[in-house]
Parts: C-alpha cells; sequence; structure tokens
C-alpha cells in the first residue's frame, strides 16, 4: 500500500456511516449495489465501480472528498481518487 497527502488530512476518528444498511442513494432510488464504500471525509456510503450506478464515484465528483474505504465485512482497503492508488 501507498500512501498520499489526503489521507494525513483525513478526519479522526473515522466518520461514522451515514446509513450503515446500504448505499444511500440506492436506498432512496430502489437501485441495488455490487460493493459498498465509505466516504472517510463525511461518513457517506455509496456503491462501487462495479455497481450499476456507481454512487460513491459520483459521491467524490460532486463532493471532492478523495479517500474511501471498503465498507464490505473483512476488507480494509483504502483507495484516494485523486491519486488513483490504493493508500
Amino acid at each position: 500500500m501507498s500512501t498520499c497527502e489526503h489521507v494525513a488530512h483525513l478526519p479522526a476518528p473515522e466518520p461514522a456511516p451515514g446509513t450503515p444498511e446500504g448505499c444511500k442513494e440506492c436506498l432512496e432510488q430502489g437501485t441495488r449495489w455490487v460493493h459498498l464504500r465509505l466516504c472517510l471525509d463525511c461518513g457517506h456510503v455509496g456503491c462501487c465501480d462495479s455497481s450499476p450506478m456507481r454512487h460513491a464515484s459520483h459521491h467524490f465528483e460532486g463532493s471532492g472528498h478523495p479517500v474511501i474505504r471498503s465498507f464490505q465485512p473483512g476488507e480494509h482497503w483504502r483507495w484516494c481518487f485523486v491519486d488513483e492508488q490504493i493508500v
């Protein structure tokens, strides 16, 4: 894993998930997701890029929040959209 400058600016402790039961937008729209991602700036839960609606990426595009982590049980990796790398 690499590090990036964006990781240093993340809040501590990690934000609580806004919708722990699933992707916020998918739940509102009645669509489905494949995997979930947690925004480490604000706690937004969105679906991954393998999901039809790609809400985690759309959240980054709209908010500028660069770092997410997997919200899947047992997965602990983080991704920076800006640097396009696992951090």
